[in-house]
């Protein structure tokens, strides 16, 4: 068992050491595929009450016109410590995962908190 979790903890590094670099306006033509995406937060919401109580962080622009969507589990969002939606608001952050689309826009559904980064200024 436990050589099989160092397997999955090695691919898991290696995608996320390896994925395509892509703006968080383009991302909508990479759904489908594990990339990174870069963007600047322009804000987000804490959905306390909804199912799973998701963050969810607008990379691009504001909402509604952000072209891009991170969401935060809140499993991943305890481990984080503070609130995303405010530690991370007005910064470059990247975003490791596969790209899919809900309601038509297209967002990374984070599991680990390490697929996020900010990128350094």
């Amino acid at each position: 068992m436990k050589k099989y979790l160092l397997f999955l903890a090695a691919n898991f590094i290696a995608v996320l050491s390896f994925a395509q670099v892509v703006k968080a306006e383009d991302a909508s033509k990479h759904v489908g595929e594990t990339v990174m995406v870069c963007g600047k937060v322009f804000g987000g919401k804490f959905f306390e009450t909804s199912t799973n109580s998701p963050t969810l962080l607008n990379v691009g622009a504001a909402w509604p016109k952000s072209p891009f969507t991170i969401m935060i589990p809140k499993e991943i969002r305890i481990k984080m410590g503070n609130a995303p939606e405010i530690e991370l608001k007005d910064k470059n952050v990247c975003v490791t995962g596969k790209i899919i689309l809900y309601k038509e826009k297209p967002e990374i559904i984070i599991s680990d908190a390490a697929q996020l980064t900010i990128e350094k200024e």
